[in-house]
């Protein structure tokens, strides 16, 4: 009989370990709780348009993830976006050349949806408790038991789920703090901004990012995505609307021209990163495994590798 793994999280990083998985013939089974793959790289539709309210642009490295970039790209599914980036720093704007920057026209969801075509994706289908077998409880579950666990989350939320038996784990969860970001999704009556792409922005005490959304996903809607400090997330994590006059007043101040708003949209992340990077690509022992991009450097590439790497390992210890 073939091994059986569950995955409970369908980001990247759960859905590239479970590509691994069912390639070598090992039954793979994710659960997500959520009505849709991509974790934190979402793209709900606003206003009849996707827009990402998540990771804002991947940049490819490391010999597996640049040729999975390659095949989105050859299939017109993502490519280069920009190499330059503005830094807004003491009221000025500059530019600054780096990598490329990848996106997706589709959104970055659909290249976790893509990477989930065939898999056997549960939506909608919350884990509670991750016990002894390993075994899993939630909805649509009851005590359902696997070879292996892969949970692909935030460490806070993958502490949550494991019960004491699996102190190994556990050890590896506790004690690492995550910041949490609102996103704040401007739809304006025209373009007013000029030939931004995007800008890191520093010490400004609401706005931290900020990108053009029509420019990302070349259509030229007048779309901008805003991310807030971690500071002025933190203060509303219970009433995220009430960052808009100030991310608003950020962006008026940061931005040329002067922006007409027509509609406004927040999304609550959290959990949007870990405060600080991991060594460690991975994890697995007791028959749990831990990935996602909270190991390593917080980058989609990296959340790319964490799975793929824990996935070829499982692969060669369930044999």
């Amino acid at each position: 009989m073939s091994p059986r793994v569950g995955v409970v999280g369908a980001g990247i990083s759960g859905v590239a370990c479970a590509r691994v998985l069912r390639a070598a013939g090992i039954d793979v089974v994710v659960h997500e709780r959520a009505r849709s793959v991509g974790g934190r790289m979402a793209s709900p539709r606003l206003h009849e348009r996707r827009v990402d309210t998540g990771a804002a642009y991947f940049t490819v490295e490391g010999d597996g993830f640049t040729a999975q970039a390659r095949e989105w790209q050859r299939r017109g599914l993502a490519g280069p976006w920009t190499d330059t980036l503005g830094v807004w720093a003491d009221g000025e704007m500059s530019s600054k050349q780096g990598p490329d920057r990848w996106h997706a026209p589709g959104g970055l969801r659909s290249l976790v949806a893509d990477l989930a075509t065939d898999l056997d994706v549960r939506l909608a289908s919350p884990v509670t408790v991750v016990g002894p077998g390993p075994a899993l409880d939630g909805t649509d579950l009851d005590g359902t038991t696997y070879d292996s666990v892969v949970l692909a989350m935030p460490d806070p939320q993958a502490l949550r789920l494991l019960d004491e038996s699996h102190g190994g784990a556990l050890a590896q969860l506790a004690g690492r703090s995550w910041d949490p970001v609102l996103t704040v999704v401007v739809g304006a009556l025209e373009r007013t901004w000029g030939e931004l792409s995007a800008a890191f922005v520093n010490g400004h005490p609401a706005v931290a990012l900020v990108a053009d959304d029509g420019a990302r996903r070349g259509d030229g809607a007048p779309v901008l995505v805003a991310h807030t400090t971690t500071a002025l997330a933190a203060a509303h994590l219970d009433d995220p609307d009430a960052v808009v006059p100030d991310v608003l007043a950020g962006l008026a101040e940061i931005l040329p021209g002067t922006l007409e708003v027509s509609w406004t949209k927040v999304h609550r992340w959290g959990l949007a990163k870990p405060s600080a990077p991991r060594e460690a690509d991975h994890w697995l022992g007791g028959g749990i495994g831990l990935c996602g991009d909270g190991w390593g450097t917080s980058k989609v590439g990296t959340a790319w590798t964490s799975g793929t790497v824990l996935g070829h390992e499982l692969v060669r210890e369930l044999g």
